[in-house]
């Protein structure tokens, strides 16, 4: 699933050609994604310039003069600028023809992604209003995270795959960012030491931002605006390395289920 790297990643991909252009007309084949896609996309946005392309979270926003196109890449989604005349590949299900003469598709197999429009502030948006703070923003401090998790029994690993403590922190990058902290992923969010988050903090950042210079993860199917696969996984130390030895110590990396995802770490090096 796309995290905060891959949607930043596509985002940075995207923005200096879509910026300044006019949407020509869009093109909706397969409307019924995570949410139908809104009739309002069709009559708004052609003849709209873009202004600027951004990110909340792994929302990709599209601002314009008259309001905002919200786009998440769910499970499996991908956007990629093509010549109008390409034949439409499978999954292809949202296309918008710019005044340069190109096009960007939308291609979405499991269809879990969203194509939203809001004249509203995006910060207001009913999916964007709850999220917490941006981890690469001077907002997520190590105060700010140790206030979110004091008293809490909730193991820290959940606690940063919340969003509504902080974006973007995904399944791959909590367990390394918590590999590089030494912090074992099961230990009680309430239970650890002061002096440790901004060591947390500090871990967090230095993950997604390696992984932002690396275009991302490719475990299956993401690929980057230019239709590249992120490089990170050739830097990940325990993710998906269950049985193996730590990079580090040599020890095995263990693998449990914690929160109903897949969790994984060094018994040797995280306490």
């Amino acid at each position: 699933m796309p995290e905060l790297p891959e949607v930043e990643t596509t985002r940075r991909g995207i923005a200096p050609r879509l910026t300044g252009q006019q949407v020509c007309t869009i093109t909706v084949r397969e409307p019924r994604l995570r949410w139908p896609v809104p009739e309002s996309v069709s009559r708004q946005l052609p003849g709209q310039p873009i202004l600027a392309v951004e990110r909340r979270g792994k929302y990709l926003l599209a601002r314009t003069p008259g309001g905002t196109l919200l786009l998440h890449l769910g499970m499996s989604g991908s956007l990629r600028f093509t010549h109008p005349d390409d034949p439409w590949r499978t999954h292809d299900h949202v296309e918008l023809r710019l005044e340069d003469g190109g096009a960007l598709r939308f291609n979405d197999p499991r269809r879990f992604g969203a194509l939203l429009w809001t004249t509203d502030d995006p910060a207001c948006h009913p999916l964007l209003a709850g999220l917490g703070p941006e981890p690469l923003s001077e907002a997520f401090s190590a105060d700010y995270l140790q206030q979110r998790a004091r008293g809490r029994r909730m193991a820290i690993k959940p606690l940063l795959m919340d969003g509504r403590i902080v974006v973007g922190v995904g399944n791959i990058y909590a367990s390394e960012a918590l590999f590089r902290a030494g912090i074992r992923p099961t230990r009680a969010a309430g239970r650890i030491a002061a002096a440790r988050f901004p060591l947390l903090v500090e871990a967090i950042r230095d993950v997604l931002e390696a992984a932002i210079e690396a275009g991302g993860t490719t475990l299956r199917d993401f690929h980057n605006g230019e239709g590249k696969p992120g490089y990170f996984g050739r830097q990940i130390q325990v993710y998906g390395r269950a049985g193996q030895p730590c990079l580090s110590c040599g020890g095995p990396v263990k693998s449990a289920r914690l929160g109903q995802r897949s969790t994984f770490w060094c018994p040797g090096c995280q306490r």
